[in-house]
């Protein structure tokens, strides 16, 4: 068990080093939760005065997408949500609900098994394709308080450079099966989203919006202090585009009009959220909303967040879409290259945009 008078380098050492994530922690019995992962004051202060919000963010319907007027108005409803929110729940989005279940199930079994066995997994180095680990933020940012949650990341699935056999057995089979079934819808979202922002259907597919994607499997143990912590601090994504899949115990939220709003679980519902580069080649139009999650009393608790991050080493220019510019709404960002964006995303704080440092 973790010494709680230890300074916060000491104790995050002794955590990391047993390798065994926020789940050994509350396998070995704590009942007060370590400083590591306790917000600053005035974080929690401030969370006092902020307005319980009702909000929900929107549903949308994919079925009878292949009817011209229906198509018509889930292009309209995508739109309004990405202007508004940049989040919206979908159903009847076309992944079969035993693929999502399973899912679920595998991300639970392999953060359930023995330390010994996930040990081989266990890294901070980012560049490895393969990793389960906890408290990242930590490591970038000196004096940043910890997640409540471990992790299993899976990249360079399907369009990248992983081998099958590098992913754990445990969930090697679902983990594919599943990839490929979002992979296929967000196909589909790309070309609604094309035509929601005035272009042609296959417009963002081509501007390979859908290169490379990530896996990030988390598992969030029931919290002794949820108050006092959060399952991941506010943040936006540094991807094109997020689905997020979640258990029935929630706890995602998102910031609206200076509100949390919560985004209740829908069964066999799936979440998508524009990131920063969707944002920046959308010129504003759709926003990279704040959204955090919280920590709960409950647990573990679920969820896999799939990333569609675009290819970092690729030298392709990006930027605004010349479409949607002109001289009455000119860009509001210079052109850059993936990785020099992902670079910047991963060196600052993650409550803290990039989207600032590359507007012109």
């Amino acid at each position: 068990m973790v010494n709680l008078v230890m300074d916060y380098d000491t104790e995050k050492k002794a955590i990391d080093d047993t390798k065994a994530g926020v789940k050994g922690l509350v396998d070995a019995g704590i009942v007060e939760i370590p400083k590591i992962f306790i917000r600053p004051a005035h974080e929690l202060a401030e969370e006092l005065n902020m307005p319980k919000s009702t909000l929900q963010i929107p549903v949308i319907d994919l079925s009878g997408i292949e009817v011209e007027d229906r198509r018509k108005k889930i292009v309209d409803e995508i739109r309004e949500a990405c202007e508004k929110w940049g989040f919206f729940q979908l159903i009847n989005h076309g992944v079969p609900s035993s693929v999502l279940d399973g899912m679920i199930d595998v991300t639970h079994k392999f953060h359930e098994q023995d330390v010994e066995v996930k040990k081989e997994y266990y890294s901070n180095d980012q560049t490895r394709r393969v990793r389960y680990e906890s408290n990242l933020d930590t490591y970038k940012v000196k004096g940043r308080s910890a997640s409540w949650k471990d992790t299993l990341y899976i990249r360079g699935l399907v369009s990248g450079h992983i081998e099958p056999e590098e992913i754990p057995p445990v969930c090697r089979k679902t983990s594919l099966e599943y990839i490929n079934h979002v992979i296929k819808l967000e196909e589909i979202l790309l070309g609604l989203l094309s035509e929601s922002l005035g272009l042609k259907p296959d417009h963002l597919k081509a501007v390979e919006c859908d290169n490379r994607q990530a896996l990030a499997c988390h598992y969030a143990p029931a919290c002794p202090q949820p108050e006092l912590t959060l399952g991941t601090p506010k943040h936006t994504d540094v991807s094109f585009l997020t689905i997020l899949l979640q258990d029935r115990h929630g706890g995602l939220q998102v910031l609206c009009d200076n509100q949390w709003a919560d985004v209740t679980p829908i069964e066999h519902g799936l979440v998508v959220n524009i990131g920063d580069l969707l944002q920046i080649l959308s010129n504003d139009k759709f926003v990279s909303s704040i959204h955090r999650v919280l920590a709960k009393n409950i647990g573990p608790r679920i969820s896999v967040a799939c990333f569609f991050q675009g290819d970092s080493t690729s030298h392709k220019m990006f930027g605004p879409i010349k479409e949607l510019v002109s001289e009455e709404n000119p860009p509001l960002y210079k052109e850059f290259l993936i990785a020099d964006y992902v670079a910047s995303f991963f060196t600052k704080p993650l409550d803290k945009t990039s989207l600032d440092l590359f507007r012109l």
